[in-house]
């Protein structure tokens, strides 16, 4: 009753067609989304189709397999994307299934041990595994001992240092990606299995991995198309010969000035991107991206069962077994799941030692203690301009997308069935698309409107990144909202709005929180449209980090790094505490 007593006396209302009203909330969303991201995406496709003088041609594709160096860069592509989603699904899948049969308690500390590496910066990581992998780093030191490589051998720049560091960033999106089905798979099938005289190993490889064989396609799918955009990791830790396309995009538009070559490799980006949005829609559903266990496709996993027969074996002898250890896991099971947890944290904690060192360069063990490298990057008016810059840019950027994320994602819990499924796939698209794909295109797009190098064009180019975060985040709270209050107060006459102002935004404020800190990490971390959008002089943190890390490794570095890490479990431990209050 204390929500009914708040609600304020109904002031006159526009009588809006019914239809109309429940397309309103998400008006803005695509009228945004269709400015900056479906216009920019088109005139990539525009400036790879035609040459200088505005006629169709086919000569920048024709380029490429003309040249054997773009042809490798490709097949490089392709084939470390690929690596990168099987190494990452193989070694996910069995740390989702432990998660998948823990308790709601038990399962979020260990997804907050998980998360922290995930939105850790791709720059702080491989920063990381730089020092790690180095021909005098800790690792390569350890491996040479051991006699896996030459003592004149080196872990990085190589191939195996760069699925090192990208399977390390993609693996905690596979096994987010795959929980979900797998903790609406009805373990009692299992049990039935056994009853009727099947074995462990048995019953796991006939029943759990067929239904659970599309949270698997979905993972390696994501992770595949996130890594066609990859260029941090395979720029620091590999060699040319690991290069991949969006370094090549990169190197077109800022060293050659290229446009139209970089438009038509972006097109070949934005393609592979389309194929495999189909594939995922068509294999598990979009619904999975919000938390959704897959409708009327469980059953087709049983096609994935020969691409995962290996992880199925492992993971039924040992996790199988009954009773008590079977509710929770087996000790096996657990112990791999500790070594993959400490393997995402461990390189990351190896960075702070390193900015607390005494001396002028970077070696391990440091000489502790001394702060001077902190102070230096407070100090520095270059560092303070760019943490500013990011800082503000980042506000502002969670501020709009969660306007704009909240009224798409109301609009989809209102709409009929037949409209949702379509607009969620607008307002999840730039998160399909790779990064360097929007970068490109809003480049074409601010550099007439006069956007380029401004607040105003960082603040719109992160917004297209964010919007897809926070409407997965607020769709998840919608769906668990009691509508019935919006209901008592639509009956007491109450508007649209006021409804809104009272009812929803007060009940769903832990979500919006979260949606918030989730839109601000994923703008103060981006590099890919601070690259193309921020301009030459005044950048934003990731830039600097980009371009001092070029250039040498130094204990400022570290101590940047170590800030960030501070700063990303502050924001993590609040986005759980926001969780934690939205159930």
């Amino acid at each position: 009753m204390w929500l009914v007593q708040r609600l304020p006396q109904a002031g006159p209302r526009i009588a809006w067609p019914k239809h109309l009203a429940r397309w309103l909330p998400a008006l803005p969303a695509l009228l945004f989304l269709a400015v900056f991201f479906i216009v920019p995406v088109v005139e990539i496709l525009q400036g790879g189709l035609y040459d200088a003088d505005g006629v169709l041609s086919v000569a920048q594709f024709a380029r490429m397999t003309h040249s054997a160096v773009y042809i490798k860069v490709l097949g490089s592509t392709f084939w470390i994307a690929f690596l990168t989603a099987a190494l990452s699904v193989l070694l996910g899948y069995p740390v989702a299934y432990l998660l998948a049969r823990l308790s709601a308690r038990s399962r979020e500390r260990w997804l907050l041990w998980i998360v922290l590496p995930f939105w850790t910066s791709y720059l702080v990581k491989t920063y990381a595994w730089m020092l790690l992998l180095s021909r005098t780093g800790l690792l390569t030191t350890l491996a040479a001992h051991l006699g896996l490589i030459d003592t004149a051998g080196t872990l990085a720049p190589s191939l195996t240092g760069v699925l090192i560091g990208m399977v390390h960033a993609m693996l905690p999106l596979a096994v987010m990606t795959m929980l979900p089905i797998m903790r609406g798979i009805n373990m009692q099938l299992v049990q039935a299995a056994q009853t009727l005289g099947a074995d462990r190993s048995t019953g796991f490889f006939t029943v759990f991995l067929p239904l659970s064989g599309p949270g698997a396609a979905a993972a390696g799918l994501l992770v595949f198309i996130t890594s066609l955009g990859f260029f941090i990791v395979p720029a620091l830790l590999g060699s040319p010969r690991e290069s991949m396309v969006a370094q090549l995009v990169i190197s077109s538009v800022l060293e050659l000035f290229d446009l139209r070559f970089a438009g038509a490799l972006s097109t070949v980006l934005l393609l592979c991107s389309i194929v495999v949005f189909f594939v995922y829609d068509r294999v598990v559903g979009l619904s999975s991206l919000a938390g959704e266990a897959p409708e009327r496709r469980a059953g087709s996993g049983g096609r994935m069962l020969p691409a995962l027969i290996a992880v199925g074996r492992i993971a039924g002898k040992l996790s199988f077994s009954r009773g008590r250890e079977h509710a929770q896991g087996g000790l096996g099971l657990k112990a791999y799941t500790w070594a993959v947890v400490l393997a995402l944290i461990l390189p990351i904690a190896f960075v702070v030692p390193l900015a607390f060192t005494k001396q002028s360069f970077v070696s391990f063990p440091p000489e502790l203690f001394t702060f001077k490298w902190f102070v230096a990057f407070l100090e520095s008016s270059v560092w303070q301009a760019a943490l500013l810059r990011s800082l503000g840019v980042g506000f502002a950027t969670a501020a709009l997308a969660l306007v704009l994320g909240f009224g798409a994602s109301l609009a989809l819990v209102r709409l009929p069935s037949r409209w949702r499924k379509p607009l969620f796939a607008m307002f999840i698209a730039p998160l399909i698309v790779p990064r360097i794909v929007v970068a490109v295109g809003l480049l074409y797009l601010f550099a007439r409107w006069g956007l380029a190098g401004t607040n105003a064009g960082l603040v719109i180019g992160h917004t297209v990144l964010a919007i897809p975060y926070v409407v997965v985040t607020l769709s998840a709270s919608f769906k668990r909202f009691d509508w019935r209050l919006d209901d008592a107060a639509k009956m007491l006459g109450a508007s649209a709005f006021t409804r809104v102002r009272t009812v929803l935004l007060p009940l769903l404020a832990a979500s919006l929180g979260s949606a918030f800190l989730f839109a601000f990490i994923v703008s103060f971390d981006d590099l890919t449209i601070a690259i193309f959008v921020s301009g030459g002089i005044n950048t934003t943190l990731p830039k600097q980090m980009w371009d001092d890390i070029q250039l040498a490794v130094t204990p400022t570095l570290a101590a940047v790094a170590t800030s960030l890490v501070f700063l990303m479990v502050f924001v993590v431990w609040l986005s759980s505490i926001f969780k934690r209050k939205s159930y």
